[in-house]
């Protein structure tokens, strides 16, 4: 009777599980499926039954250009995607070089007004980022930054720094301060034990945040749609609203277009979660 009622249990576990893959996995066979058939679903409510797979969406995505006021021709979505990768990389950056030195400052050190910066810091994360578009839209103006990739490095690390902080101030926190007073009575600096001692324990969290950092750049929409009008400097999300209009959707084209544009951060996260794993497992403290 046991026997029976435990292979009922696996069973069901087995069945719920499955579920639970199929359910997460429509969304991304309707996208692989869509952007290689031929025969297109007007609305995404079914997968798409392909007659004859073709590539011609993938191409007229890939391969648009366009001829500049000098004459000069440019691969459209090239461009675009050299564009979200310099505003993602030079976001993450940004903040997590501004993050790491103030978040250790807060996790090692007692100061006047820390409570208050904290304060201050959290209350940057309260409000969406359609809030702060009109604001950042003039401000950007006034310093003719407008419709730059500097413009929005900038609107996205005033995001982006706040949340490294906090991500880097905790794990901070849970390093031993005793790993840096050993290195300190061994005649290190505490730069140098910071150095060679935090920063390589630190090394996992710090992956994490340059990860979410990048990520949350590379997929914003809001701002970059508000603060950017030349299609040259669109970044991918932008280009991918575009297939969707007011009055019809061109599936295809959008489907492809995800496609391709999750690609690099596929790549990008597989490559950090190795290190991650490697960093996780050597532990902090060695002989």
């Amino acid at each position: 009777m046991n026997r029976e009622s435990s292979l009922l249990e696996r069973i069901a576990v087995h069945a719920a599980l499955l579920l639970a893959v199929a359910f997460a996995l429509y969304p991304v066979l309707w996208v692989v499926a869509t952007a290689f058939s031929g025969a297109l679903t007007p609305e995404p409510r079914a997968l798409p039954v392909p007659q004859e797979p073709t590539l011609e969406h993938l191409r007229e995505v890939v391969g648009g250009s366009r001829e500049l006021a000098d004459g000069t021709t440019v691969w459209l979505f090239g461009r675009q995607l050299l564009n979200s990768i310099i505003v993602a990389v030079s976001t993450a950056a940004v903040g997590v070089l501004i993050a790491i030195p103030t978040a250790y400052a807060l996790a090692r050190f007692e100061f006047l007004g820390k409570a208050a910066g904290v304060r201050s810091l959290l209350a940057t994360q309260m409000f969406p980022a359609v809030a702060s578009a009109i604001p950042l839209y003039l401000i950007l103006d006034a310093l003719g930054l407008l419709n730059s990739r500097t413009g929005l490095v900038l609107c996205y690390a005033s995001t982006s720094v706040p949340f490294a902080i906090f991500q880097l101030r905790a794990a901070f926190e849970a390093i031993p301060i005793d790993l840096e007073e050993a290195a300190m009575v061994d005649g290190a600096t505490r730069f140098q034990a910071f150095r060679k001692v935090v920063l390589p324990v630190a090394r996992p969290a710090i992956a994490v945040t340059s990860l979410f950092a990048f990520m949350s750049a590379y997929n914003e929409f809001i701002l970059a749609a508000t603060l950017l009008d030349d299609e040259t400097m669109f970044t991918l999300p932008v280009m991918l609203q575009r297939f969707i209009g007011e009055y019809d959707a061109q599936w295809d084209k959008f489907a492809a277009g995800a496609l391709v544009v999750s690609l690099p951060v596929m790549a990008l996260f597989y490559l950090v979660q190795r290190h991650l794993v490697a960093g996780l497992a050597s532990g902090g403290v060695k002989g």
